[in-house]
């Protein structure tokens, strides 16, 4: 969505980024009227943190690793948590974060901890230390991810790229138009209304020549994404995090233009590949 960012309270005249708070409602009188007084931005993330304490002591006061109880709450709340997320912020392309990336997981990973028959020590050690970790954005390496859980970290990328990927993609068609109006005001000589201005803003010259190596790298990305995901996310945890890394890069070249980036994004690409990987040593 295009929102005004900074408001003012049309009640008692105070200022605020909407970005902050994530709310038209004025923080100091909390009346609702207000107004936009800068240009449109696009603007897909709110301002949302995760807090799992509550989780972790009902979850560390438990005889089981998931007391009945306490399971359908914390999948409420990631599963809320996940959807408020979004990677377009006041009309920059933020980066893949790891509490977005750490939350996911932990979904994925109660899910699938919950279908096994006999867990091990391995599987509830791995669970325990999402749960620990995920507020900070801290997930096991890959090499500890035990076996009978790794479909949780494939399909935990599978759902993070996907949403990254499709917000990446909305920002470089919010880039494009820009440059467009941007000819067409240079074109007649007149200067851009706050309505026509950019929507979106990256660093570096000449934009526009990222968009079409973006959106062909993210092209890749996706065809890579399809597999894992038509593999249950049962794949080698290296293979998953490179998908994540790969999406992470493309945003980095996005938002920079740095070549660097890009070759990065491609080398991780290939290295995702499952293409060859045999069902019977999944």
């Amino acid at each position: 969505m295009k929102v005004r960012g900074e408001r003012e309270c049309q009640s008692c005249g105070t200022r605020w980024s909407y970005y902050e708070t994530g709310s038209v409602a004025c923080p100091s009188c909390g009346d609702l009227r207000s107004v936009g007084v800068d240009a449109r931005t696009a603007h897909t993330d709110t301002s949302v943190s995760l807090d799992l304490s509550a989780h972790r002591e009902r979850f560390g006061d438990a005889p089981e690793t998931l007391p009945r109880s306490g399971v359908d709450d914390l999948q409420s709340d990631l599963r809320e948590y996940c959807r408020k997320r979004g990677f377009i912020d006041g009309g920059r392309l933020a980066p893949l974060d790891e509490t977005y990336l750490a939350a996911r997981e932990l979904l994925e990973a109660v899910d699938c901890f919950e279908r096994l028959r006999d867990p091990t020590d391995a599987d509830r050690e791995y669970l325990l230390a999402l749960l620990a970790g995920a507020d900070d954005g801290d997930r096991p390496p890959a090499d500890e991810v035990p076996t009978a859980l790794r479909e949780a970290r494939g399909m935990a990328a599978v759902r993070a790229v996907e949403a990254y990927r499709s917000d990446a993609l909305d920002f470089l068609d919010e880039l494009e138009a820009g440059a467009e109006r941007s000819d067409e005001n240079a074109d007649d000589g007149s200067d851009a209304e706050n309505d026509d201005a950019p929507t979106v803003t990256v660093d570096g010259e000449n934009p526009e020549a990222r968009i079409g190596p973006a959106r062909d790298a993210f092209e890749r990305l996706r065809d890579r994404v399809t597999r894992v995901d038509a593999l249950g996310g049962d794949v080698p945890p290296a293979a998953a995090d490179a998908l994540v890394e790969a999406a992470d890069a493309l945003g980095a070249y996005v938002r920079t233009g740095d070549e660097t980036a890009l070759t990065n994004a491609d080398d991780l690409i290939d290295d995702a590949s499952v293409d060859d990987l045999d069902p019977a040593d999944r």
